[in-house]
């Protein structure tokens, strides 16, 4: 049997385990974040509402960042009302001047940050070939995708490593391990956020900080909601996503992705023709099992 063959073969009968996809018990996220301030950026929809409102279940301090004021202030009720603490902060985080005085705000307010959640993200799907006069593409997928968050880790880990403990989850996306065809741009900004953050999580381990490295699936959220071949494609659901994150947090695992991530690496190197075929067996499997 070929190399190809034998991956294709893997890639079908792969038990798609791995992270947990259910919701950490009550007790056991309280246990992790209770008591302690978690920073989630992208918090207005998607990932980041549905795992702001379990941090505020938990009885985590929650800070909301992302640039619709008012979504933030809807959910920051919601939170209330269900008896969380939480704080509101505008902000156009691919805007760095406005990054360092949000993250300014935030450190006033809460005095330091226990959990950062680099969750805000642009997607741009394009072929290279139509991309050579739209740099910006690269531009602002890289301001928003990779000097955002790196900025804000900045920001936080001087308090992280005084008080000799923290954690920091960089959201990234499964295909940095599948490398499908037109998200060049995108996944660029991804691959270089994740070369970052493994370097300093090595770098760091011993001060007391973790970082964790997550790989997330397709996700139904609106940053998707542009592609049409997406339309039928199987994915998360927003819930289910912010119920991995939610799991990091109370792991800690330097990284966090299903199990195909590994398999999707190896044929990356191996066999990449067969890739984008393995990875969507792969998709498809890992969603239908959740």
């Amino acid at each position: 049997m070929s190399t190809r063959s034998r991956l294709a073969s893997a890639a079908y009968s792969v038990t798609m385990g791995g992270p947990r996809i259910k919701e950490p018990q009550e007790e056991e996220l309280r246990r992790a974040i209770g008591g302690r301030t978690v920073l989630v950026t992208g918090a207005s929809a998607g990932i980041g509402r549905a795992l702001a409102l379990q941090c505020g279940r938990a009885g985590a301090t929650v800070a909301l960042v992302a640039r619709r004021e008012d979504a933030l202030a809807e959910l920051a009720e919601e939170i209330r009302a269900e008896g969380g603490t939480v704080s509101v902060h505008p902000c156009d985080l691919s805007d760095l001047e406005a990054l360092d005085a949000t993250a300014e705000e935030v450190l006033a307010a809460h005095g330091h940050v226990d959990v950062l959640v680099n969750n805000a993200a642009r997607s741009i799907r394009r072929r290279v070939t139509d991309s050579f006069d739209r740099f910006h593409d690269v531009e602002r997928t890289v301001q928003l995708n990779y000097l955002a968050p790196v900025r804000l880790m900045h920001r936080v880990l001087p308090g992280m490593l005084e008080a000799g403990d923290g954690h920091i989850i960089n959201c990234l996306t499964l295909g940095v391990l599948a490398t499908p065809p037109k998200f060049a741009a995108y996944l660029g900004s991804k691959a270089a956020l994740d070369a970052y953050s493994r370097s300093v999580a090595a770098e760091l381990v011993e001060e007391g900080i973790r970082v964790t490295s997550a790989y997330l699936p397709l996700v139904r959220t609106e940053m998707i909601a542009p592609t049409a071949s997406y339309d039928g494609a199987p994915a998360l659901t927003a819930e289910q996503a912010a119920n991995m994150l939610a799991s990091a947090m109370v792991d800690r695992p330097r990284r966090l992705a299903p199990p195909a991530g590994l398999l999707l690496d190896a044929a990356r190197i191996v066999a990449p023709t067969s890739l984008l075929t393995t990875g969507r067996a792969l998709q498809r499997r890992f969603a239908s099992s959740h």
